[in-house]
């Protein structure tokens, strides 16, 4: 039993290693993910810890990134801020998948009136572009980290719901499951132990995929005091501090701005790199 496994596992991993843009995606979201575990031992500074004798200083051998407004050490600071984006995906991913997947399989499953309202209720999220929506609910509950997860989860979900809904579609009708519910299994066994497996794999790739726009919604709510609220080192309120000096500080905004750059890209190529090697065609 174990060797189809073995041998299927064996073969993805060929697929990744033949893919050279998910190759370069792993290296960055594990190295993103690395600074995050291991930020207190790669620097000797504080996140919040001010120092205004030595704010605004350019990059240098002491502080690599430079200091920003209040003196704090801005490498430090994206640092521990790969924490609370850590977070903020993690978060959001899991319950955003789980509402879209449930609403999208109950949908799928017994269409009709239930289809038809679960899908009318999808339509409505999706009429609005996801950032605005995501600020008006974030506006509405109120400026802070909770809020700004709350409120993306509740504009995320809306992709999964139609993948799964297609999925549920597509398997309810088979003859195996015809054969299941002959043999008196109810709708919650059919729909959690055979609709849901075939759905997760179209569903982790749209996870994948969109991890990196969690990432760009949460950096713009903060840019925008809608999230994460100073001294939080969130990178959307880090980006959003430089403002003032731009132009004479770049830096006070660049390094957070690439570190924005450089994670959704290692998510956009890792998304990638995990749709084709969930392909059957590639997979024959």
């Amino acid at each position: 039993m174990m060797k189809p496994y073995f041998e299927d596992w064996k073969h993805t991993m060929y697929l990744w290693r033949k893919n050279k843009l998910a190759i370069a995606g792993t290296i960055i979201i594990v190295f993103f993910i690395l600074t995050a575990i291991f930020a207190p031992l790669l620097t000797s500074y504080e996140p919040d810890v001010q120092n205004l004798s030595i704010k605004l200083q350019a990059p240098s051998w002491e502080h690599p990134f430079g200091t920003d407004q209040f003196g704090r050490d801005i490498l430090c600071r994206i640092l521990y801020g790969s924490r609370i984006a850590i977070q903020i995906v993690l978060i959001i991913t899991l319950v955003s998948g789980f509402i879209g997947v449930s609403v999208g399989i109950i949908a799928g499953y017994f269409g009709g009136v239930v289809d038809e309202i679960l899908m009318r209720i999808t339509d409505m999220f999706l009429a609005f572009p996801s950032l605005i929506l995501a600020m008006a609910f974030a506006a509405m509950l109120g400026p802070n980290l909770i809020n700004m997860i709350i409120a993306i989860s509740f504009v995320n979900w809306t992709p999964y719901a139609r993948i799964s809904r297609a999925e549920a579609l597509r398997i309810k009708g088979q003859p195996y499951i015809e054969s299941i519910r002959s043999m008196g299994a109810g709708h919650l066994r059919i729909m959690f132990s055979h609709v849901l497996p075939m759905t997760l794999s179209p569903v982790m790739v749209q996870l994948t995929l969109r991890m990196g726009t969690i990432i760009i919604t949460a950096a713009s709510l903060g840019f925008l005091g809608l999230g994460a609220q100073p001294p939080s080192p969130e990178w959307g309120v880090m980006v959003s501090d430089g403002r003032s000096y731009l132009i004479d500080q770049w830096w006070v905004s660049t390094f957070p701005g690439i570190a924005i750059a450089l994670v959704v890209l290692g998510f956009n190529l890792l998304g990638d790199g995990v749709r084709d090697m969930l392909d059957p065609r590639l997979r024959r």
